[in-house]
C-alpha cells in the first residue's frame, strides 16, 4: 500500500502522485501458516494516514482512496484527523443528523435522524438538481464538465461505532 502526494511536475505540466510512504501488507492467505492473525487493508491504511498526520502536524491531510476503504470503523478512527474522500455504495444507509435532545424527554438519544434516499434513488430521481462544474485540469490537461448533487448526511449501520460522524455525500455525473 502506498500513500502519495499529488503535485505539479513543472516539466510535464501536469500533476503527478508522487509515493512517499509505502508498506508491505500480505494477503490473508500468508498468515494461515503463521501465528499472527490478519491485518485488514484498512487497518493498515489508518496506520499509515495516522503516521502521514503526526508527520505533518497542523496541516490538513486530504486522503482519496477507493471503494475497499469505505469503511464505517476506517473513517471513525481518522475523524477530526484526516479527511478521506472514497466511494460509498449506491445502496449506503444515509441519514439526517439526529435531532436536537428535549430537555425534559426519558430515553436514550436518538443518533440518527430520518432515513434518506439511497444514492441510487438520488441519481434516478428527476427532481435531482444537478449543479455543473469545469474542471479545467482534467485527465491530458484537459477541460471536461462534469455534474454533482452535494449534502451532508450520517452514513450509520447498526452495531457500528457508538458515535456517529456526518460524512459529505456527492454524486457525480458526467
Amino acid at each position: 500500500m502506498s500513500v502519495m502526494v499529488l503535485t505539479k511536475i513543472s516539466w510535464a505540466n501536469r500533476v503527478w502522485a508522487l509515493p512517499f510512504l509505502t508498506a508491505i501488507c500480505p494477503s490473508e492467505g500468508f498468515y494461515q501458516t503463521k501465528k499472527r492473525a490478519h491485518k485488514p487493508l484498512t487497518d493498515w491504511a489508518r496506520q499509515l494516514l495516522l503516521v502521514v498526520k503526526r508527520w505533518v502536524g497542523e496541516r490538513k491531510v486530504i486522503a482519496v482512496a477507493d471503494s475497499s476503504y469505505a469503511v464505517i470503523s476506517l473513517l471513525h478512527a481518522l475523524t477530526g484527523q484526516v479527511s478521506l474522500i472514497t466511494r460509498l455504495r449506491m445502496d449506503a444507509a444515509l441519514y439526517e443528523p439526529a435531532p436536537p435532545v428535549v430537555a425534559g424527554r426519558r430515553g436514550r438519544k436518538r443518533l440518527v435522524g430520518k432515513r434518506l434516499p439511497t444514492l441510487q434513488k438520488l441519481a434516478l430521481d428527476t427532481t435531482t438538481r444537478w449543479e455543473s462544474l469545469t474542471v479545467s485540469d482534467w485527465y491530458g490537461g484537459q477541460s471536461q464538465s462534469v455534474e454533482y448533487v452535494s449534502q451532508t448526511a450520517v452514513w450509520y449501520h447498526t452495531g457500528q461505532a457508538a458515535d456517529i460522524h456526518p460524512v459529505g455525500v456527492g454524486a457525480l455525473g458526467g
